[in-house]
């Protein structure tokens, strides 16, 4: 099947990630930090590298500060039911995803939403500007649209915040391991990281960087510290990571940043939007196809492309294209605020993201496949 769904996860995985993720259950299947033999503390040394590794590649200030989660969506939990408390006002982008805007609906914390310009980066900054409280505490904003690709000028962003006393954090799921992130020079105090997309790492695994204190935890337990304390440890890691950690998916973190680093941020990316620009040029002029974004710029535009057969169903399109052997993402993507900016609420979107794997090939049978009048016309019996 060719793959176009690696903005939900990357669906091939190099052979490095594989072997750190079988090495890990064959030699390192011992819990770290909580016991005094020989295994034990070098399963701890082994995860302590993988921290140093990543606050190195996203320009971290230590590696105590890289906290290990479930995923992208528990970060972001962490970060929003740890940090804001009654009174606070919160300030997101008009293209987040629902791990930033249920865990929002449900603490019942006041926010604005501030529209992002696709063409216009000074207009989103003002936007952001304009939305500024007395008592904002926060702004939260995804560092590319999963459903459009747009990135958002973080380091503006970050700038207006340490300007104005605000934390800022980043979901990065669609941009980590994408394009360059350093949080120190881009003033992120949190960054939320999907390291199962970008970093190519096992399914299951996320990462947190807390650049700033964290006050409130989602869960306490043990932590292997201060075990006579029924405290939750006040220090990171340890304070939001209760619990055995999954030894083997972060192995398969630290592999990820190697094979990234290895190739290169810069190659990914070229690579990625040449196919992502070849579709688009193919697209463009198709009076059936319906696309949602300008010309996908480089710098302003993540690997992501979205679109429609007109008065089709996104999820007929990608049933069908599925049926035909290529895998993409049809529905509202987790993102309804997305697709109320591009008025798609009601149809969706049929998602194309791409990796380093895919091919202009797979790109060229994407199009002969959606061009071909029998696809249209079984599209036309799936909603009959």
């Amino acid at each position: 099947m060719i793959y176009f769904d690696n903005a939900a996860t990357t669906g091939k995985k190099p052979q490095s990630v594989i072997k750190a993720v079988d090495d890990a259950l064959k030699f390192l299947s011992a819990n770290p930090g909580r016991s005094g033999h020989e295994l034990s503390a070098k399963t701890a040394e082994k995860i302590f590298e993988v921290r140093q590794k990543t606050a190195d590649f996203f320009g971290a200030s230590g590696p105590e500060n890289v906290v290990f989660t479930l995923n992208c969506t528990h970060s972001i939990n962490c970060v929003l039911k740890g940090v804001l408390n009654k009174g606070d006002h919160v300030i997101v982008s008009s293209l987040e995803h629902n791990a930033v805007m249920r865990p929002l609906k449900k603490m019942k914390v006041p926010f604005d939403m501030a529209r992002v310009s696709l063409e216009n980066d000074d207009e989103t900054v003002m936007e952001f500007a304009k939305k500024i409280r007395p008592n904002t505490k926060l702004i939260l904003t995804t560092g590319a649209s999963n459903v459009l690709g747009k990135i958002l000028p973080i380091k503006r962003i970050g700038e207006l915040c340490k300007k104005r006393g605000i934390l800022f954090a980043v979901d990065a799921a669609q941009s980590a391991g994408v394009i360059p992130i350093n949080m120190q020079e881009m003033g992120i105090d949190y960054l939320c990281i999907a390291s199962h997309k970008g970093l190519y790492a096992p399914m299951g695994t996320g990462i947190l960087i807390a650049e700033k204190p964290i006050e409130n935890t989602l869960i306490e337990g043990g932590t292997g510290t201060n075990s006579i304390e029924l405290f939750q440890p006040r220090f990171l890691p340890e304070r939001m990571e209760s619990g055995t950690v999954n030894v083997s998916g972060i192995m398969g973190i630290g592999a990820g940043i190697d094979y990234v680093k290895e190739i290169g941020l810069e190659r990914l990316y070229n690579h990625e939007m040449n196919l992502t620009e070849m579709l688009y040029d193919r697209l463009k002029n198709n009076p059936e196809i319906e696309l949602y974004t300008p010309w996908p710029k480089r710098a302003l535009y993540a690997p992501v492309l979205s679109l429609n057969l007109k008065e089709i169903p996104s999820e007929k399109t990608a049933m069908v294209l599925s049926a035909n052997g290529i895998a993409v993402r049809g529905g509202l993507h987790c993102s309804p605020m997305a697709h109320k900016q591009i008025e798609t609420l009601e149809t969706g979107c049929v998602r194309v993201s791409f990796a380093t794997f895919n091919t202009e090939t797979e790109v060229k049978r994407f199009l002969n496949v959606i061009s071909d009048k029998n696809f249209l016309k079984n599209l036309k019996k799936a909603i009959e």
